[in-house]
């Protein structure tokens, strides 16, 4: 993931690697990664609270403060017992969740969950890198780390983070500057359908098939979903099932990820210019999902309910956000052009070779002819084309009303 990009293309890019801790050093991470989660979620408390009943705003000097101030008490003694430096970072990463917040670019700050796993960042003070042994701070003995990749020569790491994910399995981001060449220049621009029956669907006529990951794996997680559902909850068999149900989820996303790197990557290297939808994909999945009966709030109305539900999880196991994010940084790493159109350009209903707007269409709808000059469309790939033509216009002009002189020109 892309941190900061310079103008001579050094970016900060974070490498993540699978490690096996020892015992020891699974104990103590373990305790980390516990406190970090306590020190957030206090912090998260306090905030909210001074602001609810006195409305006082904490900032991260007075948080730092708090900190200091459980670390003396008899009760929280044992925070002293991990590395200070993660403790530290937990009130940073809170003090960036709330700046998001307020610049409206995420939500409020919620607590975090021992269910879900956790993480622990260390910055150069705390821990040692030799070129390939790593040591956290508060260990005797290097991470046992499985290389998949190798860093950038001469790496130096600004920073590292350990992550247990709900799956129980450990990794490590080495976060490391890199400079990154840009890819020679290629003539060809692409506009790019997102669908359901097909992932994506390019301006050209190449459609890729949508994997549905998610749904090679239904059976196998409905079964650990309801077997967890049985068990009582805080029961050793309740966390067992609950590992099982997060495996499978952490299988499916594995997938999807991998996925989505291959398909950005290869496009991203074969065009000059790219151009999506800006999708809401958040609304989209609220739409689709059953609407409950104003008489019997505890049921939903009959009417269309599985193809709803059907509809809201292939939306949601698609993946279009990732994927948009993925092109975007990687269009921005390799000196490629990225353009996003606005959402409610009504791709599906102008016609790509005359321009004509035909009018909105069911989604059963696969292929039409244009009334007015005839032409025989294929739904996805005729908004693809029209996807493409309102990026390169906006993107020479600023107007996306001109799309059919940009299509034009990229025809020809």
């Amino acid at each position: 993931m892309i941190i900061t990009m310079s103008s001579d293309g050094v970016v900060q890019r974070a490498y993540r690697f699978r490690f096996y801790p020892t015992p020891q050093q699974e104990d103590l991470l373990r305790r980390t990664i516990g406190c970090c989660r306590l020190v957030y979620n206090k912090a998260l408390a306090a905030r909210t609270e001074a602001w609810t009943t006195r409305h006082e705003r904490m900032g991260f000097a007075e948080t730092s403060r708090q900190l200091t101030l459980w670390k003396n008490t008899e009760e929280l003694s044992f925070l002293n017992d991990v590395s200070s430096v993660a403790l530290q970072q937990s009130v940073r990463h809170l003090q960036a969740a709330f700046s998001n917040f307020f610049n409206q670019r995420g939500d409020y700050p919620e607590f975090k969950k021992k269910s879900h796993g956790g993480s622990a960042s260390f910055m150069r003070t705390a821990f040692t890198w030799n070129g390939r042994d790593l040591k956290l701070a508060k260990m005797g003995e290097p991470l046992n780390i499985k290389w998949s990749r190798t860093l950038p020569r001469n790496a130096k790491p600004s920073s590292v983070t350990v992550i247990l994910d709900a799956a129980g399995r450990w990794h490590v981001s080495i976060l490391v500057e890199e400079h990154v060449k840009p890819l020679p220049k290629a003539g060809t621009q692409v506009g790019i359908d997102m669908g359901l029956a097909d992932f994506a669907i390019t301006s050209n006529g190449e459609k890729t098939a949508n994997p549905r990951f998610r749904k090679r794996d239904a059976q196998r997680l409905r079964k650990a979903q309801r077997d967890l559902a049985r068990k009582r909850k805080g029961s050793n068999n309740h966390r067992r099932a609950m590992l099982k149900v997060a495996r499978i989820q952490a299988r499916i996303a594995d997938r999807r990820k991998d996925f989505l790197h291959k398909l950005s990557t290869r496009i991203v290297r074969e065009n000059q210019t790219v151009v999506i939808e800006d999708l809401a994909v958040k609304n989209m999945s609220r739409r689709c999902k059953p609407k409950p009966d104003p008489a019997n709030p505890d049921l939903y109305l009959p009417n269309g309910q599985a193809a709803k539900r059907a509809l809201n999880r292939g939306i949601t196991d698609a993946g279009w956000r990732m994927f948009r994010t993925m092109l975007a940084y990687k269009c921005e790493w390799y000196g490629r052009q990225f353009v996003v159109i606005d959402r409610w350009y009504p791709s599906s209903q102008i016609c790509s070779t005359c321009g004509k707007n035909t009018g909105r269409k069911p989604l059963n709808v696969r292929a039409w002819t244009c009334p007015a000059c005839h032409t025989t469309h294929d739904r996805d790939v005729n908004a693809a084309k029209n996807i493409l033509a309102a990026g390169l216009a906006v993107n020479v002009c600023g107007d996306q009303r001109k799309h059919r002189d940009a299509l034009s020109q990229c025809e020809a």
